[in-house]
């Protein structure tokens, strides 16, 4: 029986490590190019971006550098309405790709 239960938790364990990794997936290429197409009015997006920018509107380095910026609280933000956003329908996979191109500007 014991062996039963390390055979049990070693595969709880893997899946849980393949759902983390999955979290952490995306494409950053194409992250940049929704976000070109989608954000790039308000945000300066990226290095090299330019664009109409609100003042109080931060850039996606500047969000890529806060402490607080983690694949899993960009998805909750972006996933959640804002009064000062667009409401902008994306996919799961728009979302990840999203999330992977902020988080490449990590230290730019």
């Amino acid at each position: 029986m014991r062996r039963g239960w390390k055979g049990l938790f070693g595969l709880a364990g893997a899946f849980l490590a393949t759902v983390a990794g999955a979290q952490q997936e995306g494409d950053p290429a194409a992250g940049r190019r929704l976000a070109e197409a989608w954000c790039s009015g308000c945000h300066v997006i990226g290095p090299g971006a330019s664009g109409p920018v609100v003042d109080a509107t931060p850039t996606f380095p500047s969000i890529a550098r806060m402490p607080s910026a983690t694949g899993m609280s960009l998805r909750a933000f972006l996933l959640t309405p804002h009064s000062r956003m667009p409401d902008i329908q994306m996919s799961r996979e728009q979302t990840d790709d999203v999330v992977a191109y902020i988080l490449s500007l990590r230290g730019r």
